[in-house]
C-alpha cells in the first residue's frame, strides 16, 4: 500500500477493495487523476483508493499519471536530539528540494538541507519513508518524490532561511515543539516525524 497525498487528504494504491464509506474506489488501469484531484480539493471526501491487481505493479502504474519531480530531504538531528525545521508557506516542513544534474539522491538531500537552513557538517544515517504528493505549479498538476534520509549534525552556529525559497524560519525544535509544530505541518511530514 501506498499514499500519495493532495493537500491532506491521501489517494491510496492497493489491491483491497472495501466497502465505501466517508472515501471513493476507482480502477486505477482507468482512473481520471484529474477529477480524482479536483474532488478531493472540493469536496468533503477523506481519501480515494486507487485499486490495481498487483502489489508491486501500484506505484509504476501510478508514476505514470502525472510528471513526476524527484527530491531529497533531510530529517535532521543535532547533539541535543532535536530536529532541524523550516517554516515555508505558512506550515513546518522538513528541508528539501529537487535533484540537479547528475546528483545522487544523497548529494542532493545533504546540498538542499545546508542550503535552506546553512546547517553544515551534515552526515546521513539511514534512509527514511520515501514520501508522495501533488502539487501544482504552471497550472499543470506533478507528483513530487521526496527521498527523505536521517542525518546528524554538531552544528551549532546561526541558522538562515533561504528566503528566495520562501523559508521564513529555521529552527531546532525539541520533542514538544514537534508535537506542536506537527499541529501546522503537512500530513507526509507527519508521517516522517
Amino acid at each position: 500500500m501506498y499514499q500519495v497525498f493532495v493537500n491532506d487528504k491521501p489517494i491510496i494504491l492497493t489491491t483491497k477493495v472495501r466497502k465505501e464509506k466517508d472515501f471513493k474506489n476507482y480502477l486505477l488501469s482507468t482512473v481520471n487523476i484529474g477529477k480524482i484531484i479536483k474532488e478531493l480539493n472540493t469536496t468533503d471526501l477523506k481519501c480515494v483508493k486507487l485499486i490495481g491487481k498487483r502489489e508491486d505493479k501500484l506505484l509504476k502504474s501510478f508514476l505514470k499519471l502525472l510528471p513526476n519531480v524527484i527530491a531529497g530531504g533531510g530529517k535532521v538531528f543535532n547533539d541535543k536530539g532535536e530536529v532541524l525545521f523550516i517554516y515555508r508557506n505558512d506550515k513546518w516542513d522538513l528541508p528539501k528540494g529537487k535533484i540537479e544534474g547528475k546528483e545522487s539522491i544523497e548529494e542532493t538531500a545533504l546540498r538542499e538541507v545546508e542550503e535552506e537552513t546553512r546547517v553544515n557538517g551534515l552526515k546521513i544515517i539511514a534512509p527514511l519513508e520515501t514520501t508522495y504528493h501533488i502539487f501544482k505549479r504552471n497550472g499543470r498538476h506533478q507528483l513530487k518524490i521526496t527521498y527523505w534520509f536521517k542525518m546528524q549534525t554538531n552544528y551549532n552556529g546561526c541558522l538562515e532561511p533561504q528566503e528566495d525559497e520562501g523559508i521564513t524560519k529555521v529552527e531546532w525544535l525539541n520533542p514538544h515543539q514537534i508535537k506542536n509544530a506537527m499541529e501546522n505541518s503537512y500530513a507526509n511530514i507527519r508521517i516522517l516525524v
